[in-house]
């Protein structure tokens, strides 16, 4: 009876180390539950085009957008544990329980982390109409004329969502919620003056601050970044204790074989690292922050508890 258990025991390693080795035998589909060309976006066909070469087969990026990310994350929360279905996820996977009632999954259980992948500062931006050249005119001049200035964001739930709803819980300025969907549209109204301010991405500040198009108030975290060196953080501006970051990070289906998971941090780690990936997501205002699965499982746990105490103390809802 041991003999046999043994034997089986043996075989079945074999079969998941040779599983491994032959991984992938046929494309990988890379989810991404953001519509194209937002931050989420950028970073994943970045890494796909690298995967795509170290690894023999492509890693083909899909976008599912909607409903805070959640329709996206929830079909790769259902597909089958092989490697062949990943998610790209944010701050915002963490963000959606509290903001969703009936969630289809468990943003913890039902998933294995393969890797944390970036860390990005979020900007304050105002359209160049508005009469505020700092943070604190622009508070006041929320506060003289309340819910008359919007800010807009990616869609309810979403870390742009949050950002903006701390912002106006820590300093009372009455701003007015403009969700969308997806970034690219919030910009492009926040350009066209539909909206006056965004919590945004640094692609989208970088892409139209420099000619004027928008205004950089602040940054969310707590040090300056380098890609717009004259922009204070929100505590340099007057809002003492602010500090809020978007990170990024790759997902699959719990059950996911160890050794696949293993093969693709590997190799994660080894395309965000490299000089052109890393001046790629520099120019795009990413900081590259790969870890290993139980690293970034034990901080995504973490970090759901904060935004849960976030949603709950600013009083955040669906509009």
């Amino acid at each position: 009876m041991a003999r046999k258990l043994s034997i089986g025991l043996l075989l079945a390693v074999w079969l998941s180390s040779a599983q491994a080795q032959t991984y992938p035998a046929r494309p990988v589909k890379v989810i991404v539950p953001f519509a194209p060309g937002g931050f989420t976006d950028v970073v994943a066909r970045i890494l796909g085009q690298k995967l795509s070469v170290a690894m023999g087969q492509q890693f083909v990026i899909e976008n599912k957008a909607g409903a805070g990310s959640t329709i996206g994350t929830d079909f790769v929360a259902k597909a089958p544990p092989d490697g062949y279905t990943l998610v790209m996820v944010s701050t915002t996977h963490v963000i959606s329980p509290w903001i969703y009632r009936n969630m289809p999954y468990d943003p913890i259980k039902s998933f294995t982390v393969v890797s944390k992948l970036a860390d990005s500062a979020y900007v304050l931006l105002v359209n160049p109409k508005v009469p505020a050249r700092n943070v604190q005119e622009f508070i006041a001049l929320a506060k003289a004329a309340p819910d008359t200035i919007h800010y807009a964001s990616s869609g309810n739930g979403s870390a742009q969502h949050l950002m903006g709803g701390l912002f106006v819980s820590m300093t009372g300025a009455p701003l007015k919620h403009v969700p969308y969907r997806g970034s690219s549209g919030a910009s492009s109204d926040l350009v066209g003056g539909v909206v006056e301010s965004s919590f945004a991405g640094v692609p989208n500040a970088l892409a139209q601050v420099p000619s004027g198009r928008l205004r950089a108030l602040a940054v969310t975290t707590a040090r300056r970044i380098p890609q717009l060196p004259d922009v204070p953080t929100l505590q340099e501006a007057g809002v003492p204790g602010y500090e809020a970051s978007v990170w990024l990070a790759l997902l699959a289906p719990a059950g996911t074989p160890r050794d696949i998971v293993m093969r693709l941090n590997s190799e994660v780690a080894k395309a965000m690292s490299s000089p052109d990936t890393k001046k790629s997501l520099f120019d795009a205002g990413v900081e590259i922050a790969p870890s290993s699965p139980e690293a970034m499982s034990d901080y995504m746990a973490q970090e759901l508890e904060r935004w849960g105490k976030v949603v709950r103390e600013a009083g955040i809802k669906l509009e």
